[in-house]
């Protein structure tokens, strides 16, 4: 028997196209083969270390603290392992994009899970997409879809962009975009947002209802605190959860009053999703 909860996600999309907005976390594009933020500062902290001819393990954050009296910087690894902005795109293009063999093995390539949110965009069910993630998977397999997205990922974005009313879809890449060096990546970094993109959030939040996928939200403090203060109750929250939820995750469904919608499998539930409500435009 299906679960009630998802069988009333699936109704209120179907019954209330536009009004919910995404919150892709880290897992949607783990299955691809993308490293999470904080796993490319330890790598780029291992890549340091050698440079230095030492031995970062087994904990690379404790061995940087150590030798520099700092706490990890994202933008200061960078300007120590690279001298040019080219040098550094080439630095951070590895983690993102896919070399021939990796494009082979389906990695770094958008998933069928991206392939879903990007029918759900198509049919327009989903107009707005928040995500903590650097690499552009989303992006592509709406283009693919035929969807161009406003790309929102930075303030200067968020002052020019065309309000979103007028968008087919919009993708707000709340941490940043991994060609833009201000990328956050960092427990320091990911402790504040900028009023601009705080006020953006609140006004999203406040008018939309919210699905969150591949998100623990154990990280990302601001975002958590933007959803904890949001006022909305008019739409629901569903939280797609693939085995326990964290305590902050807890905390937070709690005083949003989410739906938690057990998954076996995130890429499986947006695929069945977004091929029953294709049937239903049919």
């Amino acid at each position: 028997m299906k679960d009630e909860s998802a069988l009333r996600l699936d109704i209120s999309v179907h019954t209330n196209p536009g009004v919910y907005a995404l919150l892709l976390g880290s897992g949607v594009s783990r299955a691809a083969g993308i490293p999470t933020g904080w796993e490319i500062v330890l790598d780029l902290i291992r890549k340091l270390a050698a440079v230095e001819g030492e031995e970062p393990q087994p904990d690379p954050e404790t061995w940087y603290h150590q030798r520099f009296d700092e706490l990890p910087d994202y933008a200061k690894l960078l300007d120590r392992l690279t001298t040019t902005p080219a040098e550094r795109m080439a630095l951070l293009r590895s983690y993102f994009q896919p070399t021939e063999e990796e494009r082979e093995q389906g990695l770094k390539i958008p998933t069928p899970a991206h392939r879903a949110i990007a029918t759900l965009a198509k049919l327009d069910y989903i107009r707005m997409v928040l995500t903590t993630n650097f690499d552009r998977l989303t992006e592509r397999a709406l283009k693919e879809e035929g969807v161009v997205p406003d790309v929102i990922s930075s303030d200067d974005d968020l002052r020019g962009a065309m309000p979103y009313v007028h968008s087919q879809c919009v993708v707000v890449k709340l941490n940043g975009d991994y060609r833009d060096t201000r990328i956050k990546n960092t427990p320091e970094e990911l402790e504040n947002y900028s009023q601009t993109l705080n006020q953006c959030l609140d006004r999203v939040l406040d008018e939309f209802g919210l699905i969150i996928c591949g998100w623990s939200g154990e990280w990302d403090t601001p975002l958590r605190n933007a959803i904890r203060r949001s006022p909305n109750r008019r739409f629901a929250t569903y939280w797609l959860a693939k085995g326990e939820t964290t305590e902050e995750a807890q905390h937070t469904i709690r005083h949003r009053r989410a739906e938690v919608v057990r998954l076996r499998a995130l890429t499986r539930f947006l695929k069945n999703c977004s091929r029953k409500l294709s049937h239903c435009e049919n």
